[in-house]
């Protein structure tokens, strides 16, 4: 019996749990509700022995989601649904409670009925559904008859939205002569009603203005071309009307309207055209070569890029003194002169232009050249001119100290106009520099007028001026540098004073010291000198100068062994001569101290004390051994300081005791009362150990008496207890802290009644497990094996009576 009831609770929290809770009933229609119900069956057994059986009781009433339709305009009240339960007799014992998403702001309940009623006009827009939870209480007791339920109250949508164009006014743009069919762009409007429920969110597009040139498909609101060949040129701009209406575009439903501005944008499909087919220009001779000498223009309807020009003069007759580019700002074609026009030589010259577009279209070249081509007149006019230079500019040299009055060259400047009149030449006097030089009127010959230094100023720069002797006004001028040319007149020098060093263990023919030279005199590039030592220094043992060829020499060692103690400076002089006209040569002196150096080369002192110090130590292994003493030093101080704290510690502790001074210790002790927490006289002698101390880390043991047997008595169970806890308060093995013992106790008082086995039956009870074949499908096998123990138990209870 035992073993069944508990088999039965098992089941029943499992189905509970799990099946049970997804068993719902349909929805119920618009309206009105539709409860669903649990029947409720006790598993409790008749009362034997005083005691009650195990008994399950499960809630009588399951709500699904009631609708309630949106913006409601009746006057009264709109109705949206009834709760009831089964514990309800229709005695008014039962009060319905509601609460939740607008519970008594929104909706309210008949505590009685359980009628549900809305109170004001919703809208599914705002807030589709409410969760609401309602509970059935004891009207008199106010105690809950079931637990409380949660249910769903969703707003029903109707068709109040009309569709919208979120992103409206659009703006679009297709290529002109596109074929029909092709994209332009899509619009989308958006209805708020339930897309779920009904048409009333399903759009349909259409265009009421646009046609023919533009389309809509009704079902994604994509624009394409209607109508091929559409020109820019004749029409650029297109306004198109579309609107969206739900309710699958039927009679009654609602509509939008949104705008598309449709630009037409450009592509090349027109070349350019010239206005007329022939240009008459005229240039006067006197036009400088760059100068613009006329514009003309071809139009293109196209814009952009589309539009830009290419201009081109076809080679012939008169083309190669001119050339022709584009202005990037109004596509103008701008002639430029490109040589010297001369009204004596040639009046006129004619040539042709093409104008072709920059960026072509494959697709519009079938239909001809993309160009145009027009003829341009050019009539050269006649025009007094300056006289003209035979040189643009001139450059001229001159030694410095040349005698004055010398002719350093000449310009020359002729009319080249028809009437060819005499020109005077002149100094165009700019500052007092000028006045170094002459020149003549008529011949145009360049003298100086005084000497000149190159080392004051290298160069001259004079503007010379050409006058018609018939037309003062008319003058050209010319430019003329003369260059001061140089005279070798320093001698050249050491380029710096050098400090040289030749180490005590020196090879001979060893290089010990580069040098170079340097000169006062001018261009520095293109000097040479020659280094060599003096004719009185070729018996030199000791140092000699090797010229390497490239402005640079050396040192070189003759012998090996220099001994600072025997000579520590040697000074070696050089002769320095240079490649001017006439050469300059002068003697420098070279001064050659004696070192001690590594034996690989690297300089170690050059100072006269350095001679006394031992032989092989060098300045850093004195430098390391000095620092290597004085770390020893401080370690021996160190150590003595330690060892002196150390006494001075023993002799502390020898004096007095300082664990008297217990300040802090993490043991935890039990209250006020326990004085064995912490025992001084331990630690002062440890030998000492008190005999009757439990530990208290151990739970000691101890002798008890037998435990009386279990009864089923409740008498004998509280004896039981009580024992339990006298026992407890008298163990004197207790832990120091305060302990909790907690007994569990099911009995009389029990709310909960016991579910234990100390108060089963011994006897098994006659139980009818038929009405589990009431709970559906899931239960019919466990009701079967259930009705088959008990017609078991049943012949077996009969056969034992019999016999």
């Amino acid at each position: 019996m035992l073993t069944r009831n508990c088999l039965l609770l098992f089941l029943w929290i499992l189905v509970d749990e799990g099946s049970v809770s997804y068993l719902r009933p349909p929805l119920p229609p618009l309206g009105r509700s539709r409860t669903g119900r649990e029947h409720t069956r006790s598993l409790v057994g008749p009362m034997r022995n005083g005691a009650a059986g195990f008994q399950r009781v499960k809630r009588g009433w399951v709500w699904n989601q009631f609708f309630v339709l949106e913006e409601y305009m009746g006057s009264d009240p709109q109705y949206v649904g009834k709760l009831h339960t089964d514990l309800d007799k229709g005695d008014s014992a039962v009060k319905y409670t509601l609460s939740g998403e607008g519970a008594g702001s929104i909706f309210t309940i008949d505590q009685t009925t359980g009628d549900i009623h809305a109170l004001r006009s919703l809208d599914r827009e705002e807030k589709p559904y409410y969760t609401l939870r309602a509970q059935a209480v004891d009207i008199n007791t106010n105690r809950p008859l079931e637990p409380e339920s949660e249910f769903v109250i969703k707003v029903q949508d109707i068709n109040d939205n009309e569709p919208k164009f979120l992103e409206g006014p659009y703006t679009a743009s297709v290529p002109e002569m596109s074929p029909v069919g092709t994209y332009v762009t899509q619009v989308t409007a958006t209805d708020a009603d339930d897309p779920t429920y009904g048409n009333s969110a399903r759009v349909v597009y259409s265009i009421l203005h646009g046609q023919p040139y533009f389309s809509v498909d009704p079902k994604t609101g994509v624009i394409k071309t209607a109508l091929p060949n559409m020109d820019r040129e004749v029409k650029e701009q297109y306004q198109v009307l579309i609107q969206a209406k739900d309710m699958g575009g039927q009679l009654g439903g609602l509509a939008g309207t949104t705008t598309i501005n449709i630009t037409l944008s450009d592509v090349n499909d027109n070349p350019p055209r010239f206005s007329k087919s022939f240009f008459h220009l005229r240039v006067p001779e006197s036009s400088a070569v760059g100068s613009a000498v006329g514009r003309i223009k071809a139009h293109d309807l196209d814009i952009g890029k589309n539009a830009e020009v290419e201009y081109t003069i076809v080679p012939g007759d008169g083309g190669a003194m001119f050339d022709i580019t584009t202005n990037e700002h109004n596509q103008e074609g701008i002639i430029i002169l490109r040589k010297p026009l001369d009204y004596e030589t040639k009046k006129a010259y004619t040539f042709k232009v093409d104008a072709s577009n920059a960026h072509l279209d494959p697709r519009f070249q079938s239909s001809g050249a993309f160009k145009d081509t027009a003829t341009v007149k050019i009539n050269v006019l006649d025009v007094d001119e300056p006289p003209v230079f035979n040189k643009p500019s001139y450059v001229m040299d001159v030694y410095e100290d040349t005698p004055a009055g010398t002719i350093i060259g000449a310009v020359t400047a002729q009319d080249l106009d028809a009437s060819s009149s005499p020109v005077r030449y002149s100094i165009d006097w700019k500052t007092d520099l000028d006045s170094y030089f002459d020149i003549d009127p008529v011949e145009g010959t360049i003298s100086t007028n005084e000497l000149l230094d190159r080392e004051n100023i290298a160069q001259h720069n004079i503007s010379i001026v050409a006058t018609k002797l018939n037309s003062p006004v008319l003058t050209s001028r010319v430019a003329v540098t003369v260059q001061v040319l140089d005279i070798n007149e320093f001698p050249p020098e050491l380029a710096s004073p050098y400090e040289t060093f030749v180490c005590e263990n020196a090879k001979p023919r060893q290089v010990i010291q580069s040098f170079s030279a340097k000169d006062q005199d001018l261009p520095s590039a293109g000097q040479q000198f020659s280094f060599r030592s003096p004719k009185e220094d070729l018996k030199n043992r000791n140092f000699t100068i090797l010229d390497f060829g490239n402005n640079t020499a050396g040192i070189v060692t003759k012998r090996s062994g220099f001994r600072r103690r025997l000579q520590e400076i040697y000074f070696l002089p050089v002769v320095i001569e240079d490649n001017g006209y006439p050469p300059k040569s002068s003697t420098g002196t070279l001064t050659i101290r004696v070192c001690g150096c590594e034996s690989d080369g690297s300089l170690l002192t050059c100072s006269a004390e350095a001679i006394f110090l031992p032989v092989g130590l060098s300045t850093g292994a004195l430098i390391a051994i000095l620092l290597c003493i004085i770390i020893l030093l401080v370690i021996v101080v160190l150590y003595v300081g330690l060892r002196r704290q150390k006494k001075k510690e023993t002799l502390m502790s020898s004096k007095e005791d300082i664990r008297d001074n217990v300040i802090h210790y993490d043991d935890e002790g039990g209250g006020e009362e326990d004085t064995h927490a912490f025992d001084m006289g331990t630690l002062r002698n440890p030998k000492v150990v008190k005999d009757n101390l439990f530990r208290r880390d151990v739970k000691p043991e101890m002798k008890r008496g037998p435990r009386p047997p279990v009864s089923q008595d409740s008498a004998d169970i509280r004896d039981f207890i009580n024992q339990r806890l006298k026992e407890h308060d008298t163990d004197n093995s207790a832990p120091p802290y305060d302990s909790l013992a907690t007994y569990a106790y099911e009995g009389d008082g029990s709310v909960a009644e016991s579910l234990s086995s100390i108060e089963s039956l011994a006897i098994d009870l006659e139980e009818d497990y038929d009405y589990l074949t009431d709970w559906g499908p899931r239960f019919k096998t466990l009701a079967g094996i259930f009705g088959e123990q008990s017609e078991t138990q049943s012949n077996s209870a009969t056969t034992e009576n019999t016999h």
